[in-house]
């Protein structure tokens, strides 16, 4: 990168000094068109510089996803290679060890939760495959939103820690027209994310309610860190993570809050991002006309 912007700047600098060298011969020739090349020479300049700005901008802007693609590679494999290893060890274990029923049944169990992990992995992968293929259509069907919210927060409270951290107000039978598939996985990500950016058994607040107008709200809020506010406006990019790549302990690949913005999109949902009180984030969605 270094060498290459060093390369850049040197033909830049080499253009503009060939520029004036040109202009300085140019008006010894013809000295009665001086104003009109020293006039042409600088609209020239201006073109030339605003251009290898937005040049520089774009290369910059192309080095920085290729620097989110490979810790995007990083991080999956990690994230694969680390359940995978966990599973291996507990069914090696189970195996070769003659433990009572409640041990493996423990042991079956946390192999049950990295499985689940792996699969939440692949589902963001092939979810995100289909988004960005521009003719792809998300299938859109009539479902039960209040029984696919409590699923989820059954199965990661499960996942998350012994004591109680998710707490639910789910209104009843609320359903609603979309993707399933689509908004499983919205949700999913939402209320992992809380989980993981959370203190050990710290609460997280889902909230499922109809609002006036045909609209239907669903939150997330949590008691971590936040994020800050220049960062907010980046969390739905593609790759990006909250952070920097060498201080963060969080595992994760950059696709979930790209996933849940793309998919709101789709179903002309809308999210925002809100601070809590004393720390943490409010992630709020907003369906409009979310029965049709």
């Amino acid at each position: 990168m270094k060498r290459a912007l060093v390369l850049f700047y040197f033909l830049v600098f080499y253009a503009i000094m060939q520029l004036f060298w040109w202009g300085y011969l140019l008006v010894n020739y013809e000295p009665n068109r001086k104003g009109m090349i020293i006039g042409e020479g600088i609209f020239f300049l201006l073109i030339f510089i605003w251009g290898a700005m937005r040049l520089k901008k774009l290369f910059s802007r192309e080095h920085k996803l290729q620097q989110q693609q490979q810790n995007f590679l990083l991080s999956v494999t990690h994230e694969l290679k680390s359940p995978l290893a966990s599973v291996k060890l507990y069914i090696q274990t189970i195996l070769k060890r003659d433990l009572d029923r409640e041990q493996q049944k423990m042991f079956l169990s946390n192999s049950l939760k990295d499985i689940e992990r792996l699969d939440d992995l692949v589902e963001n992968v092939l979810l995100t495959t289909k988004l960005e293929n521009r003719s792809f259509h998300l299938p859109k069907e009539q479902f039960d939103f209040t029984e696919v919210v409590s699923d989820v927060v059954d199965r990661l409270q499960k996942n998350a820690c012994s004591t109680q951290v998710i707490k639910s107000s789910l209104e009843e039978n609320v359903t609603l027209y979309a993707d399933k598939f689509a908004i499983t996985n919205v949700v999913n990500n939402l209320i992992e994310n809380a989980i993981k950016y959370s203190p050990p058994c710290a609460n997280v607040m889902v909230q499922l309610k109809k609002q006036e107008g045909e609209k239907l709200l669903f939150s997330v809020a949590d008691h971590g860190q936040g994020i800050p506010e220049e960062e907010k406006k980046f969390i739905f990019n593609k790759f990006y993570r909250v952070g920097n790549e060498s201080t963060r302990k969080t595992k994760g690949t950059g696709l979930g809050l790209y996933i849940v913005k793309t998919v709101l999109q789709k179903h002309n949902a809308h999210i925002k991002v809100k601070d809590n009180t004393p720390s943490g984030s409010i992630f709020e969605v907003t369906f409009e006309n979310y029965a049709s």
